[in-house]
């Protein structure tokens, strides 16, 4: 990174004219970028492919803008994989994906280990790789890529429990792939025995897990005890401690990828003031990190170059998608009885994405012999079989019948905390497909110390009766004291997934937690 950036001062200077320039061809690419979301949504390709497509076509083959550093790439590629790890992680509910956890950690880490010796096998003796960097390969291309398998499957509702286990799957296998990766690359150099190999993941992953758990934990705690300033001001915090998270379990020699991702599921799951403006705000910046990366991805490839290996790439990625992943989803799941319908879509929603391409930069980065094949093969590999299997994800689902459109979903709240009148105000968004719909004011039955103030309807506002009778796309204006703020947050959110009824024999409806 300081030698490009060196080469780049004596070569061409950064003045206030190639700033400009500089700034117009990253607004440009952005302004595309955004034009490609709109197109990948209506067409149902991860967007993914898009911006790649952009890179390749401003790069070396393209316009002709020379862009080579693979370890400028691998920085600026793990700066973006935090930021899209942490909006995953705070997206994540946990109420959906806690069943799903115990089958999630089998794929990352079973299913990982068993993806990687099949295709390092096919790549050994289908292409011709050494055994050193065929187990490369087969590590590099065992990562799922969570924004490539729900930029299709947004439109697919599906169960809670094969949602979470996507979900949580693509949260948890990146920390063992990158720790696997890195570990095989440096063997080159000095060999290491399996079991030094599997102790070294396992302690890295108790450090991330034990990081993101405390620095997740602590900021939650923090948050809701201090009001800054400006609603502003919470996104950024919230950020700030994702990024701590993955700093401080890294430097602890842990794995920083599963400390950012816990913290986050941690911050997203704590009812921090301000929720749907994290939410925002993260999501708008991962967007940003996935642009700037998958574009930067593109500008380091050289089409011409992949050529040769376009053979060898179908080879390996049908021996990943034909059989590596479908017999590593039924070895990790054969405790959890899932299933073969299910198995079956884990089996064809493996899509890869980002983390393999950024992953193939770490051996050339170590200067691994073959390493600069093994990256023409991952790129070719990710961009054929994304393009086979993203358009294909909700036909399938379809076919197995694993759709869910009936399934209620949570209300939208947001807290803004009131300091000075010891208070909370709630903002509260009913969507399509909540049970709250029909239910009187009186029967939501909040806790005393709360109270429904105002009502949004179709664009006009009225403050509502006892007897108001609630609908679809009706926002609500909710004012709670501090002692009853949580209490009316989980009372809420069970009347709009029980109705009326809702923890009855409870009374307030506790038993609900928030998202």
């Amino acid at each position: 990174m300081v030698s490009y950036a060196n080469e780049l001062r004596e070569e061409r200077p950064l003045t206030v004219d190639r700033l400009n320039q500089i700034m117009l061809l990253g607004s440009v690419v952005l302004l595309v970028a955004m034009v490609a979301v709109r197109l990948s949504t209506r067409t149902g390709l991860p967007s993914l492919l898009l911006y790649l497509g952009i890179g390749v076509l401003i790069g070396q083959d393209g316009l002709g803008l020379d862009f080579d550093d693979a370890e400028l790439t691998q920085v600026l590629g793990y700066a973006a994989l935090v930021m899209i790890l942490a909006e995953g992680g705070l997206g994540t509910s946990w109420r959906e994906i806690r069943r799903a956890v115990p089958a999630a950690a089998s794929l990352a880490t079973v299913g990982v280990g068993v993806s990687v010796g099949i295709v390092a096998t096919a790549a050994h003796y289908l292409i011709g790789l050494e055994w050193t960097t065929a187990l490369i390969m087969g590590a590099v291309v065992s990562s799922t890529d969570a924004a490539a398998v729900f930029s299709v499957l947004r439109k697919v509702p599906l169960p809670q429990r094969l949602t979470g286990t996507l979900e949580a799957e693509s949260g948890f296998n990146d920390a063992p792939v990158v720790i696997l990766v890195v570990a095989l690359s440096a063997t080159e150099h000095e060999p290491k025995s399996w079991y030094v190999l599997v102790g070294m993941i396992l302690l890295q992953l108790l450090i991330g897990l034990a990081a993101g758990l405390l620095v997740g934990r602590l900021g939650a705690f923090a948050l809701r005890r201090v009001a800054l300033p400006a609603s502003g001001l919470y996104p950024i915090a919230v950020l700030a401690l994702c990024v701590l998270a993955y700093a401080g379990g890294a430097l602890a020699q842990g794995s920083g990828f599963l400390a950012v991702y816990v913290c986050a599921v941690v911050l997203g799951n704590a009812r921090l003031p301000h929720r749907p403006a994290v939410r925002g705000f993260a999501d708008g910046l991962a967007w940003l990190a996935q642009i700037g990366l998958f574009v930067l991805l593109g500008l380091l490839v050289t089409p011409h170059e992949l050529v040769d290996d376009l053979v060898p790439a179908i080879l390996v990625g049908l021996a990943l998608t034909l059989v590596a992943r479908p017999v590593s989803v039924v070895v990790s799941l054969l405790p959890f009885r899932q299933p073969w319908r299910e198995q079956a879509l884990l089996s064809w929603a493996g899509l890869r994405g980002a983390v393999p391409i950024v992953l193939a930069t770490i051996p050339m980065v170590s200067q691994v012999q073959g390493s600069e094949r093994i990256f023409n093969l991952v790129f070719v590999l990710v961009v054929l079989f994304t393009l086979a299997q993203g358009p294909t994800l909700p036909w399938l689902a379809r076919r197995l019948r694993l759709g869910d459109p009936e399934a209620a979903r949570d209300v939208d709240i947001e807290s803004a905390p009131l300091e000075r009148l010891r208070g909370h105000l709630l903002s509260v968004s009913i969507p399509e497909r909540s049970r709250m719909h029909g239910v009187e004011i009186t029967e939501l039955r909040l806790p005393a110390g709360a109270a429904v103030t105002l009502v949004v309807r179709e664009g006009s506002s009225f403050v509502p009766l006892p007897s108001t009778v609630l609908r679809r796309g009706d926002d609500l204006l909710v004012v709670a004291t501090d002692e009853v703020r949580d209490a009316t947050e989980r009372r809420l959110i069970a009347v709009g997934r029980g109705g009326k009824l809702a923890g009855w024999l409870g009374g307030t409806g506790a038993t609900a937690t928030p998202r």
